[in-house]
C-alpha cells in the first residue's frame, strides 16, 4: 500500500489548502515546499501588497485629518519607509507561523526541497521518492516580462515591490501594465508621492479587461485626480539603464516617445510554473501557454490521480479560487463528487483607492451576449456612512435579466472587497432583485448602498 493518500506538490494557497482539507478528512498528507510556506500570495503577493496599500491608506487620511479637526503640521508626516516595510513583513511573518503550526497540527509531514515527478507520477524530493496513491500539483506562477524589459536594479517585478530593502521610495516610476497588479501599485505609489506614470498597451489604459467599463472609468478619474498619468494604447520598448535611472520608450499613435524615471515596475502579468518538472514525460498534458491541462469538474489532468489547482492551470488566478479547487480535488479523491466551480462568478478584487468588487457578467458581457438586461446603479455621496468616513467616490452597479435574476454585481467605493460577499450570494443563487429588495440593510452602513439599488428594479425609490 502507499505510504500517503496525497502527495501535494507546493505550499502555496492551493498547496496548503489541499493538505489542510485533506488532513482534516483524515486523509495521510505529504507537502512538498522548496521555500516558504503560503506561496506568492502570503509571501510576495496579496498580504505584503495589501500592506503597503493599508500604509497608504493611513498616510492619505493623515493628510486630510484637518477635515475630521485635527490639526497636522505641513511637512511634519514624513513616511518611514523601513518601518512601512517592517510593519507589513511582521505580518506576513505572523500568518507563515501560524500556517506551519496548523500544518504540523494536523499530522501533515513536510518534505523540504525541490520537486519533480518521476515517469511513474510520484513527486520526488533531493532523490527520495515519495509514494502516494494521488498527487496534487500546486506549483504556482512567476511574473513575467517582455524582452527588453527584464529584472535588473531599477527595473523591478511585484515581487520585488513587495519585498523592498530601499531606503526610500524613488521619485518617480514607471508602472508598465494596466490590470489589477499594475493599478494596485500605481494607487500605492502616488498617494506616497512617488510621480507615477502608468503606460498600457490596450487604449483604457485602467483595468482594460475583464472589468465593468463604467466601474472601471470610476477608479481611473480618481487615480488621475490624485496625479497618475495613465497612457493607454502605448507600445513599450527596450528599456535603457542609464546607471540612476531608467529611459521608457514607447510608441503611441505611431509616435514615439518617452520617459525618463528612477525606476520601473514591469506588471503584465504572470505565467504558470510548469516546466522542468517531469509532468509532460510523466504523461501530465501541459497546453502552449504553459497550464497543465485539467478538467475543471474534478480538477484531474491527463494522467489518472494526478490533479492540478491554482495559478498552474488556466483558470482565475486567485487565491481564494486556489482554496476552492482544492476543495473540489479532495472531494474527487474521496469520491464525494463535487460541485464544480462557476468561473464565471467569482468574487473578484482590485485593493486600488478607491477599490472595486464585483461578481457575474459586466454590462459589457450581457450586451455582447444578447441579453434582455436591466441596470440600477446608486453613487456614494447621499450615504451617510460613507460620508461619516469622507469617502464618497464609485457606485454600486446591479445587472439584472428583465423580470429575472441577478446576473452582475459590481461596487467601487469604500470597503468593496467587504460589502461584495452579499452580492456574490446573490449571483451565484440565481436572486432576483425583489428577492433581495425584501431584506433589511442595517442602518447607518455602508451596505444599505445595496439595497437602496435593488429596490429602484421595482420602479420605486427612497433616498435616490
Amino acid at each position: 500500500m502507499s505510504e500517503y493518500d496525497i502527495c501535494v506538490l507546493g505550499g502555496g494557497p492551493g498547496g496548503y489548502a489541499s493538505a489542510l482539507y485533506a488532513a482534516s478528512a483524515g486523509l495521510k498528507v505529504a507537502i512538498v515546499e522548496k521555500e516558504t510556506f503560503g506561496g506568492t500570495c502570503l509571501n510576495r503577493g496579496c498580504i505584503p501588497a495589501k500592506g503597503l496599500l493599508q500604509a497608504a491608506e493611513v498616510y492619505r487620511a493623515v493628510g486630510h485629518a484637518k477635515s475630521f479637526g485635527f490639526e497636522v503640521p505641513a511637512g511634519e508626516t514624513k513616511i518611514d519607509w523601513p518601518q512601512v516595510n517592517k510593519r507589513k513583513q511582521g505580518v506576513v511573518n505572523t500568518l507563515v507561523k501560524g500556517l506551519e503550526g496548523l500544518i504540523k497540527k494536523r499530522k501533515v509531514d513536510i518534505f523540504r526541497g525541490k520537486g519533480t515527478m518521476n515517469a511513474d507520477g510520484k513527486i520526488v524530493v533531493d532523490g527520495q521518492v515519495i509514494d502516494s496513491k494521488n498527487v496534487i500539483i500546486v506549483s504556482g506562477s512567476v511574473p513575467k516580462w517582455f524582452p527588453g524589459m527584464e529584472p535588473g536594479p531599477r527595473v523591478i517585478t511585484s515581487d520585488e515591490a513587495t519585498n523592498s530593502t530601499w531606503e526610500s521610495l524613488p521619485k518617480s516610476v514607471a508602472v508598465i501594465g494596466g490590470g489589477v497588479i499594475g493599478v494596485e501599485f500605481a494607487s500605492v505609489y502616488i498617494d506616497m508621492g512617488v510621480e507615477t506614470t502608468l503606460l498600457e498597451f490596450m487604449d483604457d489604459p485602467i483595468l482594460p479587461l475583464g472589468t465593468d467599463r463604467e466601474v472601471a472609468d470610476t477608479v481611473a478619474k480618481a487615480l488621475k485626480k490624485r496625479g497618475l498619468k495613465a497612457i493607454g494604447g502605448a507600445k513599450v520598448g527596450k528599456l535603457q539603464d542609464n546607471g540612476s535611472s531608467v529611459t521608457v520608450p514607447y510608441e503611441k499613435g505611431g509616435k514615439e516617445e518617452s520617459i525618463e524615471v528612477e525606476q520601473v515596475l514591469v506588471a503584465v502579468g504572470r505565467r504558470p510554473l510548469s516546466e522542468d518538472q517531469g509532468f509532460e514525460e510523466a504523461g501530465v498534458a501541459i497546453d502552449q501557454r504553459g497550464f497543465i491541462e485539467v478538467d475543471t469538474n474534478t480538477m484531474q489532468t491527463s494522467r489518472e490521480g494526478v490533479y492540478a489547482v491554482g495559478d498552474v492551470v488556466n483558470t482565475p488566478g486567485l487565491a481564494h479560487v486556489a482554496y476552492a479547487e482544492a476543495i473540489v480535488a479532495v472531494k474527487h479523491i474521496l469520491g464525494e463528487n463535487p460541485v464544480p466551480l462557476d468561473y464565471g462568478k467569482v468574487p473578484n478584487i482590485v485593493y486600488a483607492h478607491p477599490e472595486i468588487a464585483w461578481s457575474g457578467m459586466t454590462e459589457e458581457q450581457a450586451k455582447e451576449a444578447g441579453i434582455d438586461y436591466e441596470v440600477k446603479k446608486h453613487g456614494w455621496p447621499g450615504n451617510g456612512r460613507s460620508m461619516i468616513v469622507g469617502e464618497t467616490e464609485g457606485m454600486v452597479k446591479i445587472i439584472a435579466e428583465k423580470n429575472g435574476p441577478i446576473i452582475g454585481f459590481h461596487i467601487a467605493g469604500p470597503w468593496a472587497s467587504e460589502l461584495m460577499n452579499g452580492g456574490y450570494y446573490a449571483v451565484n443563487w440565481e436572486a432576483t432583485p425583489e428577492d433581495l429588495g425584501h431584506l433589511i440593510h442595517a442602518h447607518p452602513t455602508l451596505a444599505e448602498n445595496i439595497g437602496e439599488t435593488v429596490i429602484t428594479f421595482s420602479g420605486r425609490s427612497l433616498h435616490n
